[in-house]
């Protein structure tokens, strides 16, 4: 029982740091980070996530520093109503992620 209560404990304070290790920024801090040439554009970022999916529009948008990656994520709605997922490495452009939201 000690061995299974341990292990438990474990994996609650993996996820905690985990957890802890992904963090929100700010739209100063965002745009900060756009003037130091250190992320993209959020045009060219979102104009990356809309290739995906021609016709949707941008719903909303988040900027995430996950693990020193700064990671943008785009939520879409497509022509059929559909809403999509975008994650995008906001340094290079590269989509991450693309996933149809549930």
């Amino acid at each position: 029982m000690k061995t299974l209560t341990a292990l438990f404990a474990t994996a609650a304070l993996a996820l905690t740091a985990n957890i802890a290790m992904a963090k929100d920024l700010g739209p100063d801090q965002a745009m900060k980070l756009v003037q130091e040439n250190k992320i993209q554009s959020f045009e060219k970022l979102n104009a990356a996530a809309l290739a995906k999916h021609p016709g949707a529009t941008v719903t909303d948008t988040e900027l995430e520093d996950a693990y020193g990656r700064y990671i943008y994520k785009v939520e879409l709605r497509d022509a059929q109503n559909v809403e999509w997922d975008v994650d995008l490495d906001a340094t290079t452009g590269a989509v991450l992620k693309d996933h149809q939201d549930k």
